[in-house]
């Protein structure tokens, strides 16, 4: 009798979900194994938050708009999935960044989040910092070091340490707030940049650390574009919808099952065996599996694992989650012309203003709008600022041109506007997360084919969210091959 394949229910259809999909396959495919793969979505579309919509005239995303390069794996799947010649670097002639510093926006210098800034001139001219607090930044390199290496540390605590508070305001803090939405004074650096705490023990210094570390990855440096410098960020020519849609189709041609417009209601052992799974559905379909993967945030995760195992269920509700939103305005480029430059601005904390960030998207990425028209994009909400999300859209987008006009003296109405919410969208990994995490990955290690993955636990970008999808199906295939008794997380 021929061996049915082994089942795989992969729960959550962003792209954690759907790249892990893609590697069960192609893991499968190098062992040797048959396998069966159900990937499960309670949206009615695929991709998370990625969300590109494709107008006449513009290109919009509603969520991320890039990835960094320095993290190799979204390059790599680009280039396994074909669409490496879709890449596109950000736009080198109108590299710049500037922060809103006591109501004037001032040069940010480039480099900056990697301690080796270029442009040092705009820092010292621009007036972000005073001549005190410069010194206080440039003495970073002979400041001793914490003798309490291993403690768990703030990233605000951190950075003023290291290189003073006037440089973590204005410098620092509105960086790791346009990547994190969170609050520097609550999130771990252990948890987000440990490289920093590892530098600092190591060299005695960040900046000393960087410089030796760069030097030595020289050659390993981001890769090269056509015609262009090195890149930290890229986009594919037409949005990152089209990493889903070619993930998603590759996934239909490979004989994956996808269903969407069902969320997972309850999982429980098959027939006592916790190598099995049923799995209930909120539409009542019943799917039975030999191995699951839940690529969902964490509050949701938590639902699906209340009954297989309830102390790991309250952990994942401890995660906490912040919501933001984006606000797309395209305007009549003439409009503009004088009042915006580079690829926008960021707001510090500091300036207490319900703004996050502004993009120029016209002006940092190609192929966003066509000639004769200039899009912008706002960023609004994040760990402490929420409140200005509990406005409708018409309100919010009333919110957000009032602060355009006060920053940059933008005053006419947009041609078009679109806004996206994302409620509970950003995970915040505050002191204790990576022992939390743990603490659930050993909770959860009888359950030796139940996996769990996702921007909640790990990394929060497209690349660290397809690593993880990466080693989760390797580690499952091996699961598979030879049945090991402890678990992988």
């Amino acid at each position: 009798m021929a061996q049915s394949p082994n089942h795989v229910v992969i729960v959550g259809g962003g792209i954690s979900g759907l790249s892990t999909a893609f590697f069960v396959m192609e893991e499968a495919d190098k062992q040797g194994l048959s396998v069966q793969c159900t990937v499960v979505e309670r949206e009615a579309r695929w991709g998370g938050k990625i969300l590109t919509n494709h107008l006449p005239n513009l290109l919009i995303e509603g969520g991320p708009d890039s990835f960094l390069t320095s993290k190799p794996w979204a390059m790599e799947l680009c280039r396994t999935l074909g669409l490496e010649d879709q890449l596109i670097p950000t736009n080198g002639e109108n590299n710049r960044t500037f922060s809103l510093c006591r109501g004037a926006l001032r040069e940010l210098p480039q480099g900056l989040l990697a301690f080796r800034p270029q442009r040092v001139e705009t820092l010292v001219s621009g007036g972000l910092l005073s001549w005190r607090g410069l010194l206080r930044m440039g003495a970073e390199r002979f400041w001793p070091k914490s003798s309490s290496g291993f403690s768990e540390e703030t990233l605000g605590s951190f950075f003023r340490r290291r290189f003073g508070s006037e440089a973590f305001d204005y410098l620092i803090e509105p960086l790791v707030a346009g990547i994190y939405a969170g609050d520097a004074d609550e999130l771990s650096l252990e948890a987000t940049f440990p490289r920093f705490k590892e530098l600092e023990q190591q060299y005695g210094s960040v900046i000393k650390g960087m410089r030796e570390a760069q030097a030595k990855a020289k050659a390993a440096a981001a890769p090269k574009f056509s015609g262009s410098p090195s890149s930290l960020f890229v986009t594919l020519r037409n949005g990152l919808g089209e990493l889903v849609e070619t993930l998603t189709q590759r996934l239909i041609d490979r004989g994956v099952q996808l269903m969407t417009g069902s969320g997972c209601r309850e999982i429980q052992p098959f027939s006592q065996n916790r190598r099995r799974f049923s799995i209930s559905l909120e539409n009542d379909t019943l799917l039975t599996a030999d191995a699951v993967v839940l690529a969902t945030p964490a509050f949701q995760t938590a639902q699906m694992v209340q009954q297989l195992q309830p102390e790991a269920s309250n952990l994942l509700k401890q995660i906490p989650y912040t919501s933001t939103a984006t606000i797309s305005m395209a305007y009549p480029a003439e409009s503009l012309k004088e009042h915006i430059q580079g690829f926008g601005f960021v707001v510090p904390r500091k300036e207490q203003r319900p703004l996050l960030a502004g993009t120029w998207t016209s002006l940092k990425w190609p192929f966003r709008s066509q000639k004769g028209e200039t899009l912008i994009r706002c960023y609004v909400g994040g760990r402490g600022r929420e409140q200005i999300l509990e406005h409708d859209d018409r309100k919010l987008v009333e919110s957000v041109r009032q602060e355009l006009q006060a920053i940059v003296g933008v005053s006419g109405p947009p041609n078009y506007t679109e806004v996206h919410r994302w409620v509970r969208g950003m995970p915040q990994y505050v002191i204790g997360h990576q022992a939390n995490v743990a603490k659930i990955q050993e909770l959860m290690n009888p359950w030796s084919t139940l996996y769990i993955t996702g921007a909640g636990f790990y990394g929060i970008g497209i690349p660290d969210c397809i690593r993880e999808g990466n080693r989760v199906a390797e580690n499952l295939m091996q699961r598979f091959l030879v049945q090991p008794t402890v678990s992988s997380f």
